[in-house]
């Protein structure tokens, strides 16, 4: 398990058509705390229980979508280990100087065999979450919205799934924690660097680069129906749920945030070991995979992508 190594999602860059709304969905409506912003127009947002200056940044951008995904490794000898890594497998690096996203240290950056751009760092700004570390009370005051507590995942969609997730086990040293499967073929497979029940999940696909969700944990079922009633009050965009998965056992709701990217906010449900079994459903029950209540596929959610 990758815990010497990559220590888990670090943030999500985020293309968004209109940044003042979305600022207002993801501070106001999330609950995601803006922390900066730059001279190329992007704006840096943590959730609150974060130490790191951001784990969301949103670019304005004339479509939608996924910039890229970085990954906080623990060490500056871990960053040139995996750069070196990566390199070996035959997928091209690039550095990026220190300061290029404000806080943020340099980043090994490179594209995955799916399409996928991924950023590996190993510093950034430590702001704190607004609770002592000292005596600490469990929850900051100052939450509003749906409180997401962290950026926890992606669920990205890629051309060259197999290589994709080859790739992050081999170059990254993720581990298959649970993954769907059409006889000797991989439909998703759900990666985990920590003791979460995934950190990055792919899914078979025909184009590459795509983003069906970023996601966020809340803090209880409770909370992510909380966050439905939000979802309705405000009249956000509903997708699916509140449901419970079967892969991962969340227990979930997604919609979409005004520029047409899904968002996803859950409560975790499980956990893995490094001694942890390989999870696996079959093409046959995938109804019962994805929505465990109903059982059955939803059409739009395995389609629509940004």
């Amino acid at each position: 398990m990758a815990m010497t190594g990559i220590l888990r999602p670090g943030h999500v860059q985020l293309r968004v058509l209109d940044i003042d709304e979305a600022v207002t969905h993801y501070c106001d409506n999330m609950g995601l705390i803006e922390t900066d912003r730059d001279d190329q127009g992007r704006v840096y947002l943590k959730c609150w229980d974060e130490h790191d200056k951001f784990s969301v940044v949103l670019e304005p951008s004339d479509t939608s979508g996924m910039n890229h995904m970085a990954f906080k490794v623990r060490t500056e000898q871990d960053l040139w280990r995996f750069e070196s890594n990566v390199k070996n497998f035959g997928v091209e690096t690039t550095r990026i100087p220190a300061g290029e996203l404000n806080g943020c240290g340099e980043r090994v950056s490179f594209v995955a065999p799916g399409g996928h751009r991924f950023d590996l760092y190993a510093v950034k700004e430590s702001v704190g979450n607004g609770i002592p570390t000292t005596n600490p009370a469990p929850w900051s005051e100052d939450t509003v919205g749906m409180k997401a507590i962290r950026f926890d995942h992606c669920l990205l969609y890629g051309d060259d799934h197999d290589e994709e997730v080859r790739f992050f086990v081999e170059a990254l040293e993720f581990e298959l924690a649970e993954q769907v499967v059409d006889g000797e073929t991989q439909i998703a497979a759900f990666l985990s660097c920590s003791t979460k029940a995934h950190d990055i999940a792919f899914i078979r696909h025909g184009e590459p680069g795509k983003l069906h969700h970023a996601s966020f944990l809340l803090g209880s079922w409770e909370q992510v129906l909380r966050a439905a009633d939000i979802i309705s009050m405000k009249d956000i965009p509903l997708d699916v749920g509140p449901t419970r998965h079967g892969l991962t056992r969340g227990m979930t709701i997604y919609y979409f945030d005004p520029s047409g990217n899904r968002n996803e906010v859950f409560a975790e449900d499980s956990y893995r070991y490094p001694d942890s079994p390989v999870l696996t459903w079959t093409a046959d029950n995938s109804g019962q995979a994805i929505f465990y209540h109903s059982r059955t596929m939803v059409e739009s959610f395995m389609a629509v992508v940004s």
